[in-house]
């Protein structure tokens, strides 16, 4: 009697485990059922801030000259941007950059044309951006006014948009939204439906010229990659 008693006690226990078993199966693969999505969020902006550099120069064999004129370029550089609506704040000089080819560029072996060469910069710095692109139209009057205007390696007009912080949430909504809606897609395809978040991984932010003609207006693109759990429908 007592080995039948134990015997159906060792049976109810293994039932009893079983049942606990399959159930930890079950939410095992409940919780492994989950679908990996990407969330684009893009939009277009126009650049708030524009750093233009005019770099120009001026040559010739007498150093004094050479920065006479080159003054004088200054100021009718001065005068163009300040006709073109930019107020004086916005604008900026740097120190002049002499080079004398008889001491740094030939030595004892002579040099040919104008012994000395200088450069300068004015630097434009606004928010005004439509009016930097107007003027910019407009710099050959100060070629034809005699300034030499140089184009240079790390002196190209800079467009610049520094409100991010700005749209940052309003874009990581809209990531997270459509990789929610590709996410039920995919579920709806599946018979299944979408649940919980599981994970996020917010991606970075770029910001690239829309095109190589327009610079003044930025594509800013942010991919956010989410993981929703997949529940029955």
């Amino acid at each position: 009697m007592d080995r039948m008693v134990a015997g159906g006690l060792v049976a109810a226990g293994m039932t009893v485990s079983a049942c606990l078993i399959g159930a930890s199966l079950s939410d095992i693969r409940s919780a492994d059922r989950f679908v990996e999505v990407k969330g684009l969020a893009e939009r277009e902006v126009p650049a708030n801030l524009a750093i233009w550099p005019l770099v120009f120069s001026a040559t010739g064999n007498e150093l004094p000259d050479v920065q006479q004129t080159l003054e004088a370029d200054a100021q009718r550089i001065l005068a163009f941007l300040q006709a073109q609506g930019f107020p004086a704040d916005n604008i900026t000089r740097s120190a002049p950059r002499i080079t004398d080819k008889l001491s740094q560029q030939y030595g004892s072996d002579g040099y040919r044309g104008n012994r000395y060469t200088a450069e300068a910069t004015v630097l434009l710095r606004t928010d005004q951006v439509d009016k930097v692109r107007k003027a910019q139209q407009a710099a050959g009057e100060l070629v034809s006014e005699g300034v030499v205007l140089m184009h240079q390696w790390g002196a190209q007009t800079q467009f610049l948009f520094t409100e991010l912080n700005e749209i940052k949430p309003d874009m990581i909504a809209q990531a997270t939204r459509n990789g929610r809606d590709a996410a039920a897609r995919f579920a709806e395809d599946s018979g299944t439906a979408v649940g919980t978040l599981r994970r996020a991984r917010q991606g970075l932010f770029t910001i690239t010229d829309r095109d190589p003609h327009s610079p003044e207006v930025k594509t800013i693109r942010v991919v956010s990659t989410l993981e929703y759990f997949l529940i029955d429908d």
